[in-house]
């Protein structure tokens, strides 16, 4: 019995194991972790409350760096693609309000400063009604594409 129980463990860990490597590659998994804090602690200069992570809002950014990646450019949406509030809500979260910030670079660090110099990225990530944040990033032709959703969770 318990060579069993074993058994169904180690066959189940290797199951959630293959489907997670399929995203969680460890240098992405960092440049999401690195531009979270990067984004918190801009937050906290500032005055203001850090963000919280909110997985699904993670699943949606994750998706929609995916298809950046695969145009290779840098765009809230493309042909075909749902709107940032339809992959939101497909992805499960819960929100009263939307921002998104995209882009491209060769790391998370340049892509937090491509960020912070733009107006409208900055104010995205200064906003005082946001309070949850997911964020994706995928590597394609030694490009990082990033995408930040930002939300008021509900």
């Amino acid at each position: 019995m318990v060579r069993i129980r074993t058994r169904l463990a180690v066959v189940a860990l290797v199951e959630i194991m293959l489907c997670w490597s399929t995203y969680a590659e460890p240098s992405l998994l960092r440049a999401e972790r690195e531009l979270f804090a990067s984004v918190n602690q801009a937050r906290r200069a500032q005055g203001l409350a850090s963000l919280r992570w909110d997985e699904s809002l993670a699943t949606a950014a994750r998706h929609h760096a995916e298809v950046m990646a695969e145009h290779g450019s840098a765009q809230h949406g493309f042909g075909g693609e749902p709107s940032l509030s339809a992959r939101v809500k497909q992805a499960g979260a819960h929100f009263a309000w939307l921002s998104e910030n995209v882009t491209q670079g060769p790391s998370s660090e340049f892509i937090h400063a491509q960020f912070m110099k733009s107006p409208p990225h900055r104010a995205n990530i200064l906003d005082r009604d946001m309070d949850s944040i997911g964020i994706g990033v995928v590597e394609q032709g030694g490009q990082l594409f990033a995408v930040e959703d930002f939300s008021q969770a509900r």
